[in-house]
C-alpha cells in the first residue's frame, strides 16, 4: 500500500469519510434476484448483472417469479444502484443490414428487460467497424441508436456506451469518438458512458500518474461531458499502457497496480457513480472468494485515502 497517495481533487482532512458504491458483476444463475443474493454477502453497495444469456442471440422471457423476488429484494435491502451489461454478441456499427438490424432487436429486447427490473443503466460495446472507415461506423453506432430510441420513446433505462481497448477494429478507445456517436445521437439524454479503468489504459493513458489520470479525465470533459461518466468498471489490466491488449487482472496484482485506483477513488466528482469489479473469478489460495478480496483492496484504499493529504494538480470543474 506504500505506492497510494491522495488523487487529484481529494481534499484532504483526517475528518474525511467516505464510501463509493462499489461492486460487482454477478451471476443471474437460478434467476435475477440471485445477483443481489450475492451482492448482498459480499456486502456490496452496487451490482451489475447480464439480463439474458449474454453469448446467444435469443433468450426466453423473464420468469414473473423471479422478477417479483428481484422487486422484493430491492426494495427489502434499498440495494442499488443496479447495472445491466449488454450480449457482446451486438454491434451497433455493422455494416451489413441483417446484423445491423438483428443487433437493433437485441439491444431493444435487453432495454425492455431492464424497464422490466428498474434498471437505471444498460452498458454496451459502441462496436466494430468490421474493417470499414471509423467515421462511418460511427454513424451507423448513431444511426441503430437513433432506430431504437424512435422504436421505444419511453423507456427510462439509460444506455451506456463503454470505453474500450481499442482492440482490432473496436470503436470507444477514446472519449472523443464517444463523443462523434453522442453528438449524432438525436435523444441524447438517454446515452451515457461507461468507463473501464483496464480499457482507458491499454487504450494509451496512463491512470498510474496524477498527470495521466487528468488527462484523461479533463479530455473526457471537454469532449463527451463527465456528467455523462455513469458508471465505472474496475479493472486492472494484465498488459501495459498502450498496448491495446483487453486482460483484466486483480486489483493491485497488474500494470495498473493501486495507485491508479487511489486517483480514481480520491476523486470527489466519481464519489456517487457506481463502481463494478469485472475481474477474472474464483478463490484465492485460502479459498477466498476473489471479489470479496478485490472489494477489500478497494475499501483499504479508500480508508487509506481519507487522512491523506491533497498532491497534484486540481484537475477540471
Amino acid at each position: 500500500m506504500d505506492d497510494v497517495k491522495a488523487s487529484p481533487e481529494s481534499g484532504g482532512g483526517a475528518d474525511r469519510r467516505v464510501r463509493h458504491r462499489l461492486g460487482a458483476h454477478l451471476s443471474i444463475a437460478g434467476g435475477v434476484h440471485c445477483a443481489l443474493i450475492q451482492a448482498r454477502k459480499l456486502r456490496c453497495d452496487a451490482v451489475q448483472i447480464f439480463v439474458k444469456n449474454q453469448r446467444q442471440w435469443e433468450a426466453p422471457p423473464l420468469r414473473a417469479a423471479d422478477i417479483e423476488r428481484w422487486h422484493e429484494l430491492r426494495q427489502k435491502w434499498r440495494f442499488g444502484p443496479t447495472i445491466a451489461h449488454a450480449s457482446y454478441l451486438i454491434n451497433l456499427a455493422a455494416p451489413r443490414r441483417a446484423l445491423a438490424l438483428r443487433s437493433r432487436r437485441a439491444l431493444a429486447n435487453e432495454l425492455l428487460r431492464c424497464d422490466v427490473l428498474a434498471i437505471p443503466y444498460l452498458v454496451v460495446h459502441p462496436g466494430s467497424t468490421a474493417g470499414r472507415p471509423r467515421r462511418e461506423a460511427v454513424v451507423r453506432v448513431a444511426d441503430s441508436l437513433n432506430a431504437v430510441f424512435a422504436r421505444y420513446p419511453r423507456l427510462s433505462t439509460q444506455l451506456l456506451l463503454e470505453t474500450t481497448a481499442g482492440q482490432g477494429t473496436a470503436l470507444g478507445a477514446t472519449p472523443e469518438e464517444l463523443a462523434e456517436i453522442v453528438a449524432r445521437v438525436e435523444a441524447a439524454e438517454r446515452v451515457g458512458v461507461c468507463a473501464d479503468t483496464c480499457h482507458v489504459f491499454v487504450a494509451g493513458y496512463d491512470l498510474r500518474t496524477v498527470e495521466g489520470y487528468c488527462e484523461w479525465v479533463e479530455l473526457c470533459a471537454r469532449t463527451v461531458g463527465l456528467a455523462r461518466v455513469r458508471c465505472w468498471h474496475l479493472n486492472d489490466s494484465r498488459h501495459e499502457c498502450g498496448t491495446r491488449v483487453d486482460r483484466h487482472a486483480h486489483i493491485g496484482e497488474g500494470c495498473l497496480g493501486r495507485a491508479a485506483f487511489a486517483h480514481l477513488l480520491g476523486d470527489p466528482r466519481f464519489l456517487h457513480v457506481p463502481m463494478i469489479l469485472e475481474t477474472p473469478k474464483g478463490t484465492d489460495r485460502r479459498g477466498q472468494d476473489m471479489d470479496r478480496v478485490n472489494l477489500r483492496r478497494l475499501r483499504e484504499i479508500e480508508r487509506r485515502l481519507a487522512g491523506a493529504p491533497h498532491v497534484g494538480p486540481a484537475g477540471v470543474e
